[in-house]
């Protein structure tokens, strides 16, 4: 038996790196899992290569009424929502802060804050219905400091961690847990890929990485910690951030002795 045997977990940003590894994790543990992704047909590539017990549907996390829609379909084809995975995120190009756009500064804080506070909203009743249940905010190590050139992500990250804590206090009387993980630096087209042209893939920047543990970190690392918190084994965890980096935020490792 898997730990989310006929339960319907609902994950974000679900067609690559960290997300489709989460949906995989999952599903491989008995799951019903709802791919949620802007591109429907990478959406519908993931759905196609869990099996039958994976469908995809269209949502942009920043728009309110498609979350409304999507979590009807998702009802209707697996039942109530068990647990929430807000894993869809945005990075954008280096700048400071007087070099960045209010577009880039809205768009960002859209994507990364204001999707997951819609997420939340409208899978919060899902979850009653279900008898209780999980979610997960996938924040940063970001949320823990400053980064110069990278003001917007920043900003988005730590506000998440003061809507994840009220979440926690709202919902805990319905039996919904709520908790955030941070991670550091993870292999993932995210880092591998220039932000902008001209400029070099956030990856190549931590290469050889500086950490404690002296890699990048790997997509099914931070499943993992995302399965555990879902899970009634983490029952009497909520509002709780939880750090995965390698020990970045220690501060540089000596690179040998």
């Amino acid at each position: 038996m898997g730990r989310f045997d006929g339960r319907t977990v609902f994950v974000t940003g679900a067609t690559s790196g960290m997300g489709a590894s989460h949906a995989r994790g999952f599903h491989a543990e008995g799951a019903r899992v709802v791919i949620a992704a802007r591109d429907m047909d990478a959406g519908a590539k993931v759905a196609e290569e869990l099996g039958e017990r994976a469908f995809a549907v269209r949502l942009d996390v920043t728009d309110e009424d498609a979350w409304g829609e999507a979590v009807r379909a998702a009802e209707e084809r697996f039942g109530p929502v068990s647990v929430l995975v807000n894993n869809a995120g945005a990075q954008h190009a280096a700048a400071l802060i007087e070099d960045t756009s209010r577009e880039v500064w809205d768009r960002t804080l859209a994507v990364n804050l204001t999707g997951q506070f819609l997420g939340i909203k409208h899978v919060a009743p899902s979850l009653r219905r279900a008898g209780g249940g999980s979610i997960v905010n996938i924040a940063s190590t970001m949320a823990n400091v400053g980064s110069p050139f990278y003001a917007p992500y920043v900003a988005s990250k730590w506000a998440l961690r003061g809507l994840t804590k009220t979440a926690a206090l709202e919902l805990g009387r319905d039996g919904i847990r709520v908790n955030s993980i941070h991670p550091g630096v993870v292999s993932t087209p995210l880092i591998n890929e220039p932000v902008a042209a001209g400029q070099p893939a956030i990856g190549d920047l931590y290469s050889p990485a500086p950490f404690a543990v002296p890699r990048l970190g790997e997509p099914g690392e931070f499943t993992a910690l995302v399965l555990y918190l879902a899970s009634q084994e983490a029952a009497f965890a909520t509002g709780s951030e939880f750090v995965l980096d390698g020990g970045l935020l220690l501060g540089p490792a000596l690179a040998g002795v």
